[in-house]
């Protein structure tokens, strides 16, 4: 199933004529365009379509996923993988609204802590939320996204002062 989406994705790019730079190039100069461009591709509402494309190019091909569960329990998979529940079920309003945005830098290399919220409804806040620890390194004249792990915040694990009041 994957393997026909990633086709019917190349097929599009094909039969638009339009290369990968020249659709999302500007998604990936800067460590807040691709930040930005990775939550904007994760939101939207249910009849908004999949993404898949721009999501691939804003990661590293061999990006790795880790989500981090209420028992600190670590799952890892690729991109690909997580793409699965996607297309099983059909698309909900889901937005990842950032909260705030932590960069640091060294070379070519970037983490980004970035804390999120769920919503159903991108103008409502919720309670629902979580931190992401993103890296990325630069090359060839852009930034790439090469994993990201996240977890959520519980009771016991509260974002908001264990990252949100930081200075």
């Amino acid at each position: 199933m994957l393997y026909a989406v990633l086709m019917v994705m190349a097929l599009t790019l094909a039969a638009e004529g339009q290369s990968l730079d020249d659709r999302y190039g500007k998604d990936v100069k800067t460590i807040d365009a691709i930040i930005d461009a990775y939550y904007d591709v994760i939101s939207g509402s249910a009849s908004d379509p999949w993404q898949f494309e721009r999501d691939r190019y804003l990661h590293s091909a061999n990006a790795v996923i880790i989500k981090i569960d209420e028992n600190g329990v670590a799952e890892r998979h690729s991109l690909e993988a997580e793409y699965v529940p996607f297309l099983l079920a059909p698309r909900t309003d889901f937005y990842e609204v950032e909260l705030k945005r932590d960069i640091s830098t060294f070379g070519s290399m970037a983490q980004v802590w970035s804390a999120y919220e769920v919503r159903t409804d991108p103008d409502r806040p919720t309670q629902v939320r979580g931190l992401n620890s993103i890296q990325l390194h630069f090359s060839s004249g852009r930034w790439w996204i090469d994993g990201w792990t996240s977890e959520m915040e519980t009771g016991a694990n509260p974002l908001v002062s264990l990252f949100l009041n930081q200075p």
